[in-house]
Formats: C-alpha cells, sequence, structure tokens
C-alpha cells in the first residue's frame, strides 16, 4: 500500500494531519535543503514526538514523494491552453519557477514519475496536450525530450546558484577571479572554439538561456510531429 492509499489516523491531543506535516518538511527545506529534514526535525517543528509522523509517514521517501507532490500543484496552470507548444511551454516554466522557489526540487525530479494527484496531474496535461496529433509512443517520447531538458537546465542553474551562496561569489565575481587563468589556459591556442564562444559569443542570463533552448526543443517535438512530406 502506498502513502496515497494508506488512511491517516485519527488525531490526537496535537492535531496532525500529512498536510501539515509536508508543509513543515517544505518549510525546513525551503530553509536548509533537503539534508534539513527528518522526520525527528519536522516533529519538532510541530511540536509532537517523533513516533507520532510515523502513523501517517513510514519512510523519509514517503515524506518526499509527499513533498514533491504538494509543490507540483505549483505548477499545474489554473487553464489548459490550446495550443500544444504553449501548453508545454507554460508547464516548463511554472515547472522552472517553482524550483526556484524550492531549490531542493532540483534533487527529485527526474526519475520514476511520480504518482501522487497533483503529479499524475502535471504527467496528464504534457500528454493530453499532444493527444492526437501522434502515435501514443511519439506522444511519449516528446514528452520524455521535453522534460529531460527542463529537468537538465533547472538543474544546471540550481546548481549555480548554490555555488553563489557556497562560496559567496556572484557569477560575474567568480568570472572575474577565474579570468586570468581562463585569459592563460586560451591564450596557448589549444581551444579555439572555447575562444570564440567566450569572445564573440552573447552571453544570456539563466531565463532566456532556459526559454531559448526550450523552444529549439519543441521545435524537434514539431518535426517528428508534422506529416511526412
Amino acid at each position: 500500500m502506498t502513502v496515497w492509499d494508506r488512511p491517516e489516523p485519527p488525531t490526537r491531543p496535537v492535531p496532525l494531519d500529512r498536510e501539515r506535516i509536508v508543509a513543515a518538511a517544505i518549510a525546513l527545506a525551503d530553509e536548509g535543503g533537503l539534508e534539513a529534514v527528518s522526520l525527528r526535525k519536522v516533529a519538532a517543528r510541530l511540536n509532537a514526538g517523533p513516533m507520532r509522523l510515523y502513523g501517517y509517514i513510514s519512510t523519509k521517501q514517503e515524506l518526499f514523494d509527499l513533498m514533491v507532490d504538494e509543490v507540483h500543484a505549483e505548477i499545474l496552470p489554473e487553464e489548459r491552453p490550446g495550443d500544444w507548444r504553449e501548453a508545454l511551454r507554460i508547464l516548463a516554466h511554472r515547472t522552472r519557477q517553482a524550483a526556484l522557489r524550492h531549490e531542493w526540487l532540483a534533487d527529485l525530479l527526474g526519475g520514476r514519475p511520480t504518482l501522487g494527484p497533483n503529479g499524475l496531474a502535471v504527467t496528464e496535461a504534457k500528454l493530453a496536450a499532444l493527444d492526437g496529433l501522434a502515435d501514443i509512443d511519439t506522444v511519449m517520447r516528446a514528452v520524455e525530450t521535453v522534460s529531460a531538458y527542463v529537468t537538465g537546465a533547472i538543474r544546471r542553474e540550481i546548481a549555480n546558484r548554490r555555488a553563489e551562496h557556497t562560496t559567496g561569489l556572484s557569477k560575474r565575481d567568480w568570472q572575474r577571479a577565474s579570468g586570468p587563468h581562463v585569459t592563460r589556459m586560451l591564450a596557448t591556442g589549444r581551444f579555439p572554439a572555447l575562444a570564440k564562444a567566450v569572445y564573440d559569443g552573447t552571453h544570456v542570463d539563466a531565463e532566456t538561456s532556459f526559454a531559448t533552448g526550450l523552444d529549439w526543443v519543441l521545435d524537434a517535438v514539431a518535426a517528428k510531429l508534422a506529416p511526412p512530406a
């Protein structure tokens, strides 16, 4: 029996339910990452004994599953766009925005499908956006491809944000500190393509980079959906 199917125990002296437990766990994770989350710490925040939580949640993994599903409620748009590209684009951007609010989400994206009601609803929205435009196998591969891009791009952006937090250096500060080394290495002539990218390329912010890459992936999906000439 999964955590989604198991009934909650009756309320006792300190009012508890999964909603309150998950909210406390998300608050801890937002403050200190997933390493700050444990059943003991969640119980302490709720002024309850740790053993009380085991009536609602059996393992930390179940708690993480519930946390991810709760955040997926933030990803679902209020209305479904009529155009498949716009539908997938909105879901992608809302996933990124949720991850920027809850950086720990980046560590739990990907892998096995989310089986909670909100996670299933997000998956349904992705598949429904392409329903009828191609055979089901093509639709599934398209959704997987877009999801893989979104997950990878988000993880890269969150990794950069964490590096800033850890080192205390902004991206610009880090580039300035690393500049002399990079200049010396490029001056050797061993990395001409990299030198061209550094000196001639247009450097954009994370949101622009995400949006551009997403459009390219959606273009590739559109090519697969188009009937053969």
